[in-house]
């Protein structure tokens, strides 16, 4: 992780997952991937991560969690069971658990600090598209 960072704060809308996001403060403004998908459309997915950052999430009921895996299954969607509110992917690659965060779920930053672009990754491999997760999304979580 950089030396400085700043805490990004998340939670669902009943506030059953809820989690910290330690962002390198050189990494600001933030750009934020909305994906063309019909998935991430209809759930409102708007993405970021950064390779040196950190992600601590605490789940107050671990059953009202669901996880839904489409396309290629190589990463979990999880939303709360509870109000819907969609708030990471996880990716496991080679023993390591790898995210990216739905930034429509944060509490602390205005939309002057996110960068919007469009992204479409229907063209990838599934190779490719491991690799990118691989380099660019975050690699340190801790549940509590």
């Amino acid at each position: 992780m950089s030396l400085t960072s700043r805490t990004i704060e998340a939670a669902c809308h009943c506030g059953n997952i809820r989690y910290a996001l330690q962002w390198p403060e050189e990494a600001f403004p933030i750009t934020v991937r909305e994906c063309g998908c019909s998935f991430c459309q209809k759930h409102g997915g708007v993405y970021t991560s950064h390779p040196q950052s950190e992600l601590h999430i605490e789940i107050l009921d671990s059953d009202k969690v669901s996880a839904f895996r489409f396309g290629h299954e190589t990463a979990d969607f999880n939303f709360c069971a509870v109000c819907g509110s969609l708030m990471y992917v996880i990716c496991p690659l080679e023993g390591n658990n790898y995210a990216v965060v739905n930034v429509n779920n944060w509490e602390n930053i205005s939309q002057d600090e996110l960068i919007h672009s469009n992204t479409d990754f229907d063209a990838e491999t599934v190779d490719s598209r491991l690799e990118r997760r691989k380099k660019n999304w975050i690699p340190k979580l801790v549940f509590s």
